[in-house]
C-alpha cells in the first residue's frame, strides 16, 4: 500500500533523521530501491520529473509499477510515489494518475504572486484526495528535465508565506544544485538554512540535489530541518560504472550474457548498494513505523 509523504516525514524531523527520495527511471530501477529500503527498513519515497514519466510512458505508469512490486515483493515499509518538479499542469495528472504525493515547482514562475495562488490551489485538491505537497522556494541550481536556476538563496519570509498556505513540506534554495557538483562549488548555506527554518517552524525542508554533497554536510542539514534528501544523478552514476565496468571486463560476451537480465544485473546491484549507503548516511534505516 502507497502512503502519503507526510507522516513519515514529520516523523524524521521529530527524529532527526532524514528519508532519501529516489528518482526512477524504470521497472528494475524501482525494484532496487524497494530492495534496499525493505533490506533496511526504511521508509523511502519514489520520485520521478515529468521527463522520467514519459519514457516509462506516463504518470500512470510509474504509479503502477511502484505499486504492483511493493505487493509482489512484499514490502513493509512505508511507501509513497511523487511527483518531482512538476509544473502546475503535471500535479493534476499525478494526481489523477494515483500518486501520493505531489511538488509543485512554483519557483519558476513569472512571480511569486502565481507560486502562491498556484501551491494554495493545489494544497486544497490533493489535501481533499489525502496527497502530500511539496512547494519551492528559491531556484535549484543546475538544470533538471529542462528547469534551470542559478542556484539562488531562497528567501525566509517566502517560504514562511508558502509554508502557511499548508504544504506539507518545502524545498529551498540554499546553495544546493541538480546534477554533479563542480570543484569550485561554495557549499550549502547553513546560515540561510537556519533562517528559513526559524520561520517555518517544524516544517520539514527538502534538500534538492543531494548528489555529491558531503556526507557530513548532507547530516548538518539534516540536524537542521531537513527532512527529504532527493536522489537522482547519484544512482545513476553508480548504475553506469557498474554496467561499464562489466562491459570493458569482457564478460557481457561470455555465454549468454548478453541477455539484458544478466547484462544490466551489475548496474541494477550497484544501485541497491549506493541506495543503502545513503539510506544509512541519511539515519533512515529501521525507522520502517517510526
Amino acid at each position: 500500500m502507497l502512503v502519503s509523504a507526510t507522516d513519515m516525514l514529520n516523523a524524521a524531523v521529530e527524529g532527526h533523521y532524514g528519508i532519501a527520495a529516489f528518482n526512477t527511471n524504470n521497472l528494475e530501477w524501482t525494484r532496487s530501491i524497494l530492495t534496499a529500503a525493505e533490506e533496511l527498513q526504511s521508509p523511502v519515497i519514489i520520485q520521478c520529473t515529468r521527463g522520467a514519466a514519459n519514457w516509462q510512458q506516463g504518470f500512470k505508469v510509474v504509479k503502477d509499477v511502484v505499486e504492483d512490486l511493493v505487493d509482489y515483493m512484499n514490502i513493509t515499509v512505508p511507501v509513497a510515489v511523487h511527483l518531482d518538479h512538476g509544473t502546475y499542469e503535471d500535479c493534476f495528472e499525478a494526481i489523477e494518475a494515483g500518486f501520493t504525493s505531489i511538488m509543485y515547482d512554483g519557483s519558476h514562475e513569472a512571480t511569486f504572486e502565481i507560486n502562491k495562488e498556484r501551491t494554495a490551489e493545489l494544497v486544497k485538491l490533493a489535501h481533499s484526495k489525502g496527497i502530500s505537497v511539496e512547494a519551492e522556494v528559491g531556484g535549484i541550481g543546475g538544470v533538471e528535465d529542462g528547469v534551470a536556476s542559478n542556484g539562488e538563496l531562497a528567501d525566509p519570509k517566502e517560504c514562511k508565506a508558502i509554508a502557511d498556505l499548508g504544504v506539507d513540506f518545502l524545498a529551498c534554495g540554499i546553495g544546493n544544485i541538480h546534477g554533479l557538483y563542480p570543484a569550485d562549488w561554495a557549499g550549502l548555506s547553513m546560515d540561510r538554512l537556519a533562517e528559513i527554518k526559524a520561520e517555518v517552524g517544524d516544517l520539514p525542508l527538502v534538500l534538492h540535489g543531494g548528489t555529491g554533497i558531503p556526507t557530513a554536510m548532507v547530516q548538518e542539514a539534516i540536524s537542521n530541518g531537513v527532512a527529504k534528501i532527493n536522489v537522482n544523478t547519484d544512482l545513476q552514476v553508480a548504475m553506469a560504472k557498474a554496467t561499464r565496468a562489466f562491459i570493458e571486463s569482457g564478460k557481457d560476451l561470455e555465454g549468454k550474457n548478453y541477455d539484458p537480465r544478466k547484462l544490466l544485473k551489475p548496474g541494477y546491484d550497484a544501485i541497491v548498494d549506493r541506495a543503502k549507503e545513503l539510506i544509512r548516511d541519511f539515519g533512515s534505516d529501521g525507522k520502517g513505523w517510526a
